[in-house]
């Protein structure tokens, strides 16, 4: 043993050594995961000398501590076995690891050897990671050789030009191989390992190996190579994409299994980027068209979230000649999903048609979708109405969707009343005071009575907005009144909403509301039946001595209304009540000092 280590530091190490050879898993596990421990009280060379080869040695057959081994030798490990010079002796047991049969580990063992490939110099790659990559690429079995695509990228750059032709070599043939899963993996890697080819080798290499995997048999491997297409395409110019590509890209959106056309609509607006706006017009509206009326609601759906993005390259006329009419139908589709990612995405295209067309085309397929059976679609509509607004001005938009507004007020899905309640102060600065004491007003209140908790803390939320909006005196008129009437509802959750609504809302009123208005029913429900209600009025005296301190006759105010209360409660039988009392009474005695 080192003669730098003591006894007492040995034997928890020849424990942890046996732990790894335990037949019970959770000790292996713990034992995997206090690797870094032992490296460090072995020093660096007897943790490359023993430890190492033990851990290359002993391949375990539960594949949760496979996975743990894996993801320990990727972090940083180097540093426990001499620094960057000896990193590759880290990379035997991965390449065991790289080799088992259950994919999360093999996927994790591939992820460190990248990770470790990283610190390595030029000579180490080309001395030990080439020829593990070799083995690997080479191997009898499948499970190596998919392994060994995603080990391909991490290096392809840092290796000399002869070398690089023998790695465009191996993974050509991973992408002719036997085994599907080989050339799924070759399809997934061929994209980041393209990045690093040089213009000639894209085309050279690059195109072959892609057509080959764009037309294999298996559509788990087609629809891989859609990602693979937009990194050719952005390496190559828009002549060459029409001479080289053209034909793949509508391959790929016209596949007769429907995964592949989802992942071609998925990505439509990234492939459409980098074909540029000239070749789009010219070749794609057709194509995304094809999408949209796609007979697989996945397809559809998956389309309809490329909508404003892919308008963005139209001209507005043929915007409303082809993209309107397929958003008509799809406001009608039979699939629910699909309407929900229409009406996400729909108020996107009305700043690229300008106010008239939206008002044409657009705001009758916003009423039609504000009233959609399915909550999703309704909630996904008032999420974007912002957007509408600064096209066609509020006035129009309250007009129309005011009536559905208000209907969705009172939907039977909280989430879509949570939603209604978030737009309102946004709505009621555009509208005026006028209009929204009219229309809105009433609305506002009901909601504090809402069943749902989440709505009528949101509702309180909203009367503070709407206070900062229209002003302490219209709160005094409009808010204050009808909130501190709830607080001798004979129903305890009312007195409960009237509280936290005055928690929530005084930061925002004058002293002087507060004196006139609320304190004097606030007190009353410090002597409340109901615990929770009397605690939470110790909170709502705490949030008005911090916020009311500073004022003028601030302090009189806390001395005089608060700190009495708060007293009387710092002796409650409720233990909750003392707590909340006492912190309130600190704070209100240290805001005072």
């Amino acid at each position: 043993m080192d003669g730098a280590f003591p006894i007492e530091d040995i034997a928890p190490i020849a424990i942890l050594m046996d732990e790894l050879r335990s037949e019970d898993v959770q000790l292996r596990l713990n034992a995997i995961h206090s690797i870094p421990t032992i490296a460090l009280a072995l020093g660096s060379d007897r943790a490359r000398e023993e430890l190492i080869p033990f851990l290359q040695d002993s391949v375990d057959d539960e594949d949760e501590v496979l996975l743990a081994l894996a993801e320990e030798l990727g972090r940083n490990f180097e540093e426990y076995i001499g620094g960057k010079e000896y990193a590759h002796v880290i990379l035997g047991p991965l390449e065991n690891l790289s080799a088992v049969e259950e994919t999360l580990v093999r996927e994790k063992a591939a992820e460190s050897i990248t990770k470790v490939a990283s610190v390595l110099s030029q000579s180490q790659i080309e001395q030990y990671y080439i020829p593990l990559l070799k083995r690997l690429s080479q191997g009898e079995w499948f499970t190596s050789r998919t392994s060994s695509a995603a080990l391909y990228p991490a290096v392809y750059a840092k290796v000399s030009p002869a070398i690089q032709d023998e790695l465009r070599k191996g993974f050509t043939s991973l992408g002719s191989d036997d085994t599907p899963m080989v050339r799924r993996a070759a399809a997934k890697w061929l994209g980041p390992l393209l990045t690093h080819f040089s213009q000639p080798h894209i085309l050279s290499d690059g195109l072959p190996i892609y057509r080959k995997l764009q037309q294999d048999e298996q559509d788990s491997v087609r629809l891989l190579t859609v990602e693979d297409l937009i990194v050719i395409a952005k390496r190559l110019s828009p002549a060459e994409i029409k001479e080289q590509l053209l034909r793949q890209i509508k391959q790929s959106i016209g596949d007769k299994s429907w995964r592949v056309r989802y992942m071609a609509a998925n990505h439509f607006n990234e492939l459409s980027e980098a074909l540029g706006v000239d070749l789009v017009r010219e070749e794609l509206i057709g194509q995304y068209v094809q999408l949209l009326k796609d007979n697989e609601a996945e397809v559809r759906s998956a389309a309809a979230t490329q909508i404003p993005g892919f308008s963005k390259l139209l001209d507005k006329e043929v915007i409303l000649a082809r993209i309107v009419p397929c958003v008509r139908d799809l406001s009608q589709d039979t699939s629910q999903h699909v309407r929900a990612a229409l009406a996400n995405q729909i108020s996107g295209i009305a700043p690229l048609l300008g106010k008239d067309a939206t008002i044409e085309h657009l705001l009758p397929l916003f009423l039609h979708l504000l009233k959609d059976d399915f909550p999703e679609v309704r909630l996904n509509i008032i999420s974007k109405l912002e957007t509408v607004n600064t096209v066609i001005g509020i006035e129009l938009l309250s007009e129309s969707l005011l009536p559905a507004i208000v209907e969705l007020a009172e939907d039977k899905s909280w989430r879509v009343r949570q939603a209604i309640i978030e737009y309102i102060p946004l709505l009621s600065n555009q509208l005026g005071k006028p209009f929204f004491d009219e229309q809105l007003g009433n609305l506002c209140m009901s909601w504090l009575g809402d069943t749902v908790y989440s709505i009528r803390e949101a509702a309180t939320v909203n009367l503070k907005k709407l206070t900062d909006v229209f002003g302490v005196e219209w709160a005094k008129v409009a808010i204050v009144p009808k909130v501190m009437g709830m607080g001798s509802h004979p129903n305890y959750l009312f007195r409960m909403t009237t509280v936290q609504a005055i928690t929530t809302i005084s930061p925002s009123l004058n002293l002087e509301i507060i004196r006139s208005d609320v304190i004097g029913p606030l007190l009353e429900l410090a002597k409340d039946p109901i615990p929770n209600i009397r605690f939470n009025v110790a909170k709502a005296l705490e949030v008005m001595a911090t916020s009311f301190v500073d004022v003028a006759d601030g302090r009189v105010f806390i001395r005089d209304c608060i700190l009495p209360t708060l007293e009387r409660q710092k002796n409650d039988a409720d233990a909750d009540v003392r707590y909340f009392a006492s912190r309130a009474l600190q704070k209100a005695i240290s805001s005072e000092a």
